[in-house]
């Protein structure tokens, strides 16, 4: 009978129980009643951290699948060598046939190397992507970004609104996205026939210059008054500088400055135009009232693959999101091994981004629309005197 042990690893996300609750669904479906977690992160397991779940029935799966954050814990616990050895050794000792890791490129790098070291103990480990960030290569996208990017357009068309109610000064946005700028790109959803916006989108795929960007501003609220800017947290000069120090940085863990307050401060000191900044950080990431259906059930789907996946032997591998049309939107959940391809970080392509460099393309809302299409994204009623 298979054991198997789950963990998370990696930010919360508004899916990423989604994807728990189809392995667990999968794997129970198939037989399997020796189910446990690793709370708060793989690393745990050196720490006597394993825990059993309980039986879920349909209607607690379903209760996981809408529930925000990480229901058994997450962590970005750093491992070395012998850490994978030890832990592989841990779990053999303890009977463990199967682990399931969910997380982005970080986590999906663990998978990988505690695949290779569980090996030689007959135990085979797969993951789950979710990644609000968008960035992990070759699936179209990743589970936890539809939810995210419509919280973020949702929210910054209402900023919209608000601008355009009282158009006396520059309100700028600060999103996720420390390399790529996914979510950021996303706000571009906001745009309505009433109010076209946001009027600036700064992401971390083009370098910032201060002369340039406070030219754009100048002349944006010279022409309207009221003027929104989103700004990735990512935003660095030609020579790769952050606009604003890190806080705080370990590894690939990077906890940014406030671009926005940096961005609002040299608006007002150098143009002397009022200007506000608005940060929402983690309230992005896993909420749980812009949870999309889209989003959740790929990651219901995702979290079944990967475990049958486990089941099958498949060694070292992850589930995969293939768009396979646009209109109606249609998809379907690939398995392929972790490769170096797989894991390298995937940016905003040129193609996507605007020539001018403070928006984005045609060619990147022919991406996203599909994606957002069976999800209510802030259509509210509107009244214009």
């Amino acid at each position: 009978m298979a054991k198997v042990l789950f963990f998370h690893g990696g930010g919360p996300t508004a899916v990423l129980n989604s994807g728990l609750a189809g392995a667990l669904d999968a794997l129970q479906s198939a037989g399997s009643d020796q189910l446990y977690y690793a709370r708060y992160g793989i690393a745990k397991v050196l720490e006597d951290g394993i825990r059993r779940f309980p039986q879920l029935d349909r209607d607690a799966l379903s209760r996981l699948s809408r529930s925000p954050g990480s229901a058994i814990g997450s962590g970005r616990d750093h491992l070395e060598d012998e850490d994978y050895e030890h832990i592989a050794a841990t779990l053999a000792d303890q009977g463990f046939s199967h682990v399931i890791g969910s997380g982005g490129n970080g986590t999906m790098d663990t998978v990988r190397r505690l695949a290779r070291s569980c090996a030689g103990h007959g135990i085979t480990v797969t993951g789950i992507p979710k990644t609000m960030d968008n960035d992990l290569s070759l699936t179209d996208h990743s589970p936890g970004f539809i939810s995210a990017a419509l919280y973020m357009a949702g929210s910054v068309r209402e900023a919209m609104y608000d601008v355009n109610g009282l158009p006396i000064h520059v309100v700028v946005i600060e999103s996720f996205g420390r390399n790529a700028g996914w979510i950021t790109a996303a706000s571009a959803l906001a745009s309505t026939a009433d109010v076209p916006g946001p009027d600036m989108i700064l992401l971390p795929e083009t370098d910032y210059d201060e002369d340039a960007f406070l030219k754009r501003v100048e002349e944006l609220y010279s022409a309207k008054g009221g003027v929104v800017v989103v700004a990735s947290e990512g935003l660095h000069y030609k020579d790769g500088t952050p606009i604003v120090d890190p806080v705080f940085q370990v590894g690939r863990s990077v906890y940014f400055g406030d671009v926005s307050a940096k961005l609002s401060q040299t608006i007002t000191k150098r143009l002397g135009i009022k200007s506000r900044s608005e940060k929402p950080g983690i309230l992005s990431r896993s909420s749980i009232a812009w949870q999309s259906a889209l989003d959740r059930d790929e990651a219901y789907a995702c979290g079944q693959a990967s475990a049958m996946a486990a089941l099958e032997g498949r060694n070292g591998t992850m589930s995969i999101i293939t768009r396979t049309s646009d209109e109606p939107y249609g998809s379907r959940i690939d398995v392929v091994d972790i490769s170096d391809e797989i894991l390298c970080e995937r940016c905003m392509p040129s193609s996507f981004i605007d020539a001018g460099g403070f928006g984005v393309s045609d060619e990147f809302r022919s991406y996203m629309s599909p994606l957002l299409s069976k999800d209510r994204l802030g259509d509210f009623m509107t009244f214009t005197c």
